[in-house]
């Protein structure tokens, strides 16, 4: 038996952060085992948000170039896809997570390569790569940090076909001709113009809903499928997925789609499958202590798991379903890390009041806090003000047709922001701005005299709040 203070499964963010805070919150005296069965780094820094980035850079310089009068004459060639699969390759540590296993362990952690098993409170199996199985136990508690895998939707024959998801398509070594693309959340239309910009011919995003990004504010969502289909992407929204087929393991993918008009055929070269994500917690043990396999881990706001007796089981990241961000499974490891340390006051997690979202498509789509429809549902009193990207200078500074609505979503009662959805280049950069202005309650007041720099796109605060001066008859004090 090999006894430990804290045992975390997975090696993700989340579970990296976790595993860190928890020793430091507690002096450094705890004993840490972290078990991971691929890449120390996980999902984020392999196949998610790390390669995606960098496939999109390409296609982003190119389209600022070419809006950009003087720079756009120099864009005469197509981009070196050889080239940016080589960055891409690069940024993902050519899939070889020796640096961050080193990091692990330079920080006093000591790191198996293996398949965790829960056989019951406080005590885990691990299988290593060599087949060698261990127990382990721990004294403080036992951390899940899984995350998640794709999700596949019941349509007929899609589960017996091949098909890519988010991991496949982020490492493909060739562009596909032609490619569709099942569901326009943050995945689906990242890779989209991703692709198209490194070559696919033919690209089409498949959307059940009536607009692209269906968790944001429907304006989001139309204006970027404005720009999409610009760039010679076909969005198809109102549109189900019936059926898929290929007649060989190489042969094209046949899809069926339904369309307000009827039913229609599509085929492509590779099919994606992004329509959600599901909790990686399948064949980790959970029936041992009382929960069920293929479930988020219901957790409270010290992310200690539901229905566990003893307090010793805790869920971070997104296998708790509470937040599938990478930022958000962070700052979840830093709360249970604290508190596993023995930090008892420490502020538990709440209902974010302001969680961001980036979409890293050109122009970019960055949200924080509730959209219009969440802060009605919540019963605030909503008062909205919109302002469009291209009245500011800034816009006109970066290049031709700079344009996208930025709004902010105010509780009427209190005079402060509860949530904000940007819509244009560099957005993600500045909606941390929001998300201080929502996490501290600031009121519209006191934003009245934070002074923005000219010429930059900060500016549009100023015009957001004259804009809802002038809608309101508000004085700002």
């Amino acid at each position: 038996m090999n006894d430990y203070d804290v045992i975390v499964i997975g090696a993700g963010p989340a579970g990296e952060n976790v595993a860190d805070v928890a020793d430091v919150a507690h002096g450094g005296g705890l004993r840490v085992l972290v078990v991971e069965k691929e890449l120390v780094g996980g999902e984020c820094s392999y196949w998610g948000c790390m390669p995606s980035k960098a496939l999109l850079r390409p296609g982003d310089v190119i389209s600022a170039a070419r809006r950009t009068p003087g720079a756009d004459a120099a864009v005469t060639e197509e981009i070196d896809v050889e080239e940016a699969l080589a960055r891409r390759d690069a940024i993902a540590a050519h899939w070889d997570d020796a640096g961050q296993v080193k990091w692990l362990e330079g920080i006093g952690v000591h790191f198996v390569r293996g398949k965790a098993r829960l056989l019951g409170e406080r005590l885990i199996e691990v299988k290593d790569t060599d087949g060698a199985v261990s127990e382990y136990r721990a004294s403080k508690a036992v951390v899940i940090a899984t995350g998640t895998v794709a999700a596949v939707p019941p349509i007929p024959r899609l589960r017996e076909i091949r098909s890519w998801d988010n991991r496949d398509i982020t490492t493909a070594k060739e562009v596909p001709a032609r490619l569709l693309i099942l569901g326009g959340g943050a995945i689906g239309v990242e890779m989209a113009q991703a692709w198209r910009a490194l070559g696919s011919e033919a690209v089409t995003i498949i959307e059940a809903k009536d607009h692209l990004l269906a968790r944001e504010e429907p304006f989001a969502g139309q204006e970027l499928a404005v720009h999409l289909e610009r760039e010679g992407i076909t969005v198809l929204t109102n549109t189900k997925m019936t059926r898929a087929e290929r007649e060989a393991e190489d042969a094209p993918v046949v899809v069926t789609v339904a369309t307000q008009s009827g039913e229609q055929t599509l085929i492509g070269d590779e099919l994606v499958v992004a329509v959600g994500r599901r909790a990686a917690t399948s064949d980790l043990g959970l029936e041992t202590i009382g929960l069920q396999p293929g479930r988020f881990i219901e957790v409270d706001d010290h992310l200690v798991a539901k229905d566990v007796p003893g307090r010793w089981l805790y869920a971070v990241g997104d296998v708790n379903g509470r937040a599938l961000l990478t930022h958000a499974g962070k700052y979840q490891a830093r709360i249970a890390g604290a508190y596993i340390a023995g930090l008892t006051a420490i502020r538990a997690i709440g209902d974010s009041k302001a969680l961001p979202r980036v979409v890293f498509t050109h122009p970019q789509i960055a949200a924080t806090g509730l959209t219009t429809a969440q802060a009605r549902d919540a019963g605030i009193s909503v008062e909205v003000v919109d302002f469009d990207l291209g009245r500011i200078p800034a816009a006109s500074t970066l290049g031709r047709g700079y344009r996208g609505t930025w709004r902010l979503v105010i509780d009427g009662d209190r005079r402060v922001i509860v949530g904000a959805t940007f819509v244009g280049p560099m957005a993600g950069e500045a909606i941390h701005a929001a998300t201080v202005a929502i996490v501290g309650e600031v009121t519209l007041d006191r934003l009245w005299h934070a002074i923005p720099s000219f010429p930059t796109l900060s500016e549009i605060w100023l015009r957001l709040l004259e804009a809802y001066r002038d809608q309101h008859h508000a004085v700002f004090v």
